[in-house]
This record gives structure tokens, sequence and C-alpha cells, in this order.
């Protein structure tokens, strides 16, 4: 289908509705009501070919739903992809149902491929250490000037010390942090606030930075201000901060695969390694359901497995 998402939802009422109900009442991400519409579209090129909307949902059956799914299976979609889509299909339709336009969900008896457990890649304590070193020393090597290896180390200091999504650093703002408790408050998916705790690492690295912006634009250490800019003092997007882990990544000579949210994992396992209690780490994460979490308890076992390997004489 030629149609972009956004014309491809104003073009039918049904549709508009629904994105609306998923902004207003699920309280989706702006990139989940994306791809939403991303993956209805999909569906509606295979069901209707290049009829334009408005569509008659009304008519879809549980074989269209099952085409659907073979098609994405066909199509080489990993197995998160295809979850993801029957999802978004499944959501609009009982959408449909709770608006009278259905009676019956096509795709409620449809199940997507499991999800392969995949333990996350994290930093080890050393080299998480030997990071967060590297933006002061492309300073001290003159390789970087002094706001951008503030703001780094700030950002990176951040991120390793509360676990925070990438998408909460980039919106912290001055006033959600309190710099004599130690704690921020982020908001994080679904719009929901938590509070973050910060290290004493963490702490001085944001200090060193607000009080560099001070000195030379005042206005952006106001409380409303966003704590994180660019070299010219604009708002920085995720993309900005993969840039800067990517560059001295490479200068320390770890993977460059490596991302921010690599930090959160390595976060959450660090803290059980060191015998943290799951809850407490749940909460610190801002998961939903413990079950998230435990994925973490996984890693744990796993490097102790790998230690005991490595050092055993009779492993």
């Amino acid at each position: 289908m030629a149609l972009v998402p956004s014309r491809f939802a104003a073009e039918d009422p049904l549709l508009k509705r629904f994105e609306a109900y998923i902004l207003a009442e699920k309280n989706v991400s702006e990139h989940t009501r994306s791809a939403y519409m991303i993956d209805l579209a999909q569906f509606a090129a295979l069901k209707w070919g290049d009829a334009r909307a408005p569509y008659r949902w009304e008519e879809t059956t549980e074989e269209d739903a099952r085409a659907f799914l073979a098609g994405l299976g066909k199509s080489g979609a990993s197995p998160t992809t295809v979850r993801r889509k029957l999802a978004a299909a499944r959501t609009f339709f009982r959408f449909l149902q709770r608006e009278r336009v259905v009676i019956d969900n096509p795709f409620s008896m449809l199940r997507g491929p499991r999800k392969a457990k995949t333990l996350p890649k994290i930093f080890s304590v050393g080299d998480a250490a030997r990071f967060l070193e590297r933006p002061a020393k492309d300073l001290a090597e003159g390789a970087i000037g002094e706001y951008a290896a503030l703001r780094d180390t700030a950002i990176f200091e951040f991120l390793y010390s509360t676990g925070c999504r990438i998408s909460e650093a980039v919106a912290l703002k001055w006033g959600e942090i309190d710099f004599v408790r130690g704690c921020a408050v982020v908001t994080g998916k679904g719009s929901k606030d938590r509070l973050v705790i910060l290290g004493s690492n963490a702490v001085a690295a944001l200090c060193k930075l607000r009080d560099r912006v001070r000195r030379e634009s005042p206005g952006l250490a106001a409380d409303e201000s966003s704590v994180f800019l660019s070299d010219r003092l604009a708002k920085i997007s995720s993309r900005f901060v993969e840039r800067r882990m990517k560059r001295y990544l490479a200068e320390t000579g770890l993977p460059t695969d490596l991302s921010p949210h690599k930090l959160r994992h390595s976060f959450a396992t660090h803290l059980l390694d060191a015998g943290a209690d799951l809850r407490s780490v749940q909460e610190m994460l801002g998961h939903a359901s413990l079950s998230t979490t435990q994925i973490y308890t996984h890693v744990s076992v796993e490097r102790l497995k790998d230690e005991y390997a490595r050092t055993h004489p009779r492993a």
C-alpha cells in the first residue's frame, strides 16, 4: 500500500477513531501509534489490495487473519515483529467490537511465534567504569570541548546510575532532579512517573554540568530547561546519544554494538549480582510485571556458571 500511515488513518473514519482511542485511553507512545498504523495498513493491503479507504472491516474473516499471519511468516519477519503486528490487529478489532462494528474478533484466537529467550548483552563492571571515564580522557587529550565532556559524562553516568531508558534521559528537566536527596523523577512508558536513585558519581557529574551551563547560559540552567543539550545548546535526540556512545566505545576498545539500553541492562544485572532484591530492581526499572525483570536473574546465573566453569577444577 502506497499510503503513508497518517494519510491511511485520515481516510478511514474507524481508523481515525482508533488512533484517538489508543492515544487518549491506552496512553500509547507515538512510536506505538505509528507502528500500529503501519501494521493495519499492511493488513488492509492484503485484504483489499489497492482499494482506497474507508474499508468494510466487518467483512474480515478468521481466514483473512490467518492469511495475514502466514504472509508475515513467509516474509521472514522476526517473531517479535509478528507478535507486534498481531497485537495491533487484535487491539483494533477489539476496539471495533466495543464500537459495535463487528461481533467477533477474527484475530482473537491467533497466537504468534514464541519469542526467543535471549540474554541481553551487558557491560562488565570494569568495562562500564572504563567507558564512563572516556569523555574526561578525551577532554584531557583535547579531543572534545569542556561542555561536551561534562554533558556526555553526565548523561552516561545518569543512565548507568538510574537504569533509565534513553527516552527518559533526553526528556529530563533540571527541576526534576533533587540534588540534596540524590534522586530524580522521570516519565516512563505510558506517561507514568517514577522515582529513580542517583549515585554519588551521577550527582557530581550533573552538578558539574549545571555549574558550567550557569556560567555560560544561565537561562538554560532553569528548572524547566532540558538537562542534556547539543554542543549548540539545542535539544538532543536518542540518536545523538547513540552516536556519542559509539565514539567512546570505539575509543575504549569495546564492541560498538553496545547501545545506551545496554547500560540499563547492566544496571539491573549488577544490582542483582550484588544481592539487590528483585522487586526493588523491578520498581527502579519501571517494569509493570515482575516477569520482565526476571530475565536479569538469568543473566546473573549465566555469569556465575561461566565463572564456575572457568575456575572450578572439576567443572
